[in-house]
């Protein structure tokens, strides 16, 4: 049971800009120690330097590249060095990849960053975690996961085939996280199509994101914040939300046999036990 009494510790990966960001500008906002994972250093400073114009404090900033796991070894080190507890992970990082790349580790990279990363960063803070939630996306619908082949999608290669691989797979980590983990309420949501960068190596798809009528990163985050927040006996542990309500994911996102599956796969391929 948390104690909503003390002051929270909010460890937020993705957090130099989009979502991430707006989430931990308003938790800080709520006096919560919320604490920045990111990628590039410069980006991660300005974002801990517009949180601190926020609310007055500086937050804690942790730099990370998701597309090397020993990063993310090494973050969950200084992360467990730093804070006895975590009352609240949330698993924001992720990237939509535009060419196909395989990582140092052997991995596509949007499943890398997007899905073994935090599962991998979620699994070593396993008994410091408070509670846990998964930016998933409504792109599921475009997955095609293999949990005996989680590089699949490197074959005949589309950026959103491979993204909604991984947001498939998003779902299903928070589904069968609640299930191991009892003890540590889980949740996945879809933030809507909201306005970031992703995407900006691409002149077309930098067009349609200044173009289409996208929701701003605050909207966006408001899921995130608000499941970071609510009573866990008002929600249900696992559980899918869009717009701050249970949705049923399609199927594929919500089979848990397959969930199970890549569970199984994941705990191997970042070379942990189950």
């Amino acid at each position: 049971m948390e104690d909503v009494t003390a002051r929270r510790t909010v460890v937020v990966t993705g957090a130099s800009s989009g979502i991430g960001l707006a989430a931990a500008v308003d938790l800080a906002g709520r006096g919560d120690r919320v604490v920045l994972v990111g990628r590039d250093p410069a980006r991660l400073r300005d974002a801990g330097d517009r949180v601190r114009d926020s609310c007055g404090e500086q937050p804690e900033l942790f730099r990370a590249d998701f597309a090397v796991l020993d990063d993310v070894r090494r973050l969950a080190e200084r992360l467990r060095a730093a804070y006895d507890r975590i009352d609240v992970l949330a698993n924001n990082a992720g990237a939509i990849v535009l060419q196909p790349v395989t990582t140092v580790d052997g991995f596509e990279l949007t499943m890398q960053a997007n899905h073994l990363a935090p599962f991998l960063l979620s699994n070593l803070l396993r008994d410091r975690i408070g509670r846990m939630v998964v930016t998933a996306s409504g792109a599921h619908r475009s997955g095609v996961l293999h949990p005996g082949d989680l590089n699949a999608t490197l074959r005949r290669y589309r950026p959103m085939r491979a993204y909604g691989t991984s947001k498939q797979a998003n779902i299903l980590f928070a589904a069968e996280a609640a299930r191991r983990w009892p003890d540590v309420p889980a949740y996945s949501f879809h933030p809507g199509v909201v306005r970031t960068r992703f995407g900006n190596e691409s002149p077309v798809v930098a067009l349609g994101m200044r173009l289409l009528p996208f929701r701003s990163p605050e909207r966006g985050a408001e899921t995130l914040v608000w499941l970071a927040n609510q009573d866990p006996a008002r929600l249900t542990s696992g559980g899918y939300y869009h717009d701050r309500r249970p949705r049923r994911p399609l199927p594929k996102a919500a089979d848990p046999a397959l969930a199970a599956r890549l569970w199984t796969a994941s705990a191997q391929a970042v070379g942990i036990e189950e």
